[in-house]
């Protein structure tokens, strides 16, 4: 949000307070009001910006225009349907139902991109202190040795003075 503030950008919505486990619900409850702003003129095109989940280790930020909705291009000939209803109805059916999977399809990307770079987080940490242990139980077997190796030589040192 800090970048949109920085660049100029009116953002419309945004919120940040949402679960580990994103729901359909989730979606539409940051979906719908949009779809109704977009809907009376008040909106010129809706964005959802969100962390893309490619791998474990790619997440990048992607910004991804929902509304308005731009159809593929068709290539060749388009065949002539006959739609019932019609295909206005089917779009104002349709196009909600698109824009709310859209959005929650970009709530579970970000999701699991963290929960990845959370899990990936622990396994370094995990190895990490693994190294650290190891390295300190040979410091620590070392000084035990030399002060072994030490004692010793005072045991053999005092047993020689009092032969000779």
């Amino acid at each position: 949000l800090g970048y949109f503030r920085y660049v100029g950008r009116a953002v419309a919505s945004s919120r940040i307070d949402i679960t580990d486990r994103p729901t359909a619900v989730n979606a539409a409850e940051l979906v719908d009001a949009l779809i109704d702003e977009f809907s009376s003129g008040a909106l010129d095109a809706v964005y959802v910006v969100y962390a893309k989940f490619n791998s474990a280790l790619s997440t990048p930020p992607i910004s991804q225009l929902i509304l308005p909705v731009t159809p593929p291009e068709a290539g060749g000939a388009r065949p002539d349907y006959l739609l019932y209803p019609s295909a206005e109805a089917i779009l104002t059916e349709l196009l909600p139902l698109y824009v709310r999977n859209s959005v929650y399809r970009a709530l579970v990307e970000t999701v699991a991109g963290e929960q990845s770079a959370r899990r990936t987080a622990m396994k370094n940490a995990t190895d990490n202190a693994g190294d650290i242990l190891n390295v300190l139980r040979r410091t620590y077997n070392r000084a035990r040795q030399a002060q072994i190796t030490q004692e010793i030589a005072e045991i053999v040192g005092g047993s020689a003075a009092l032969e000779g």
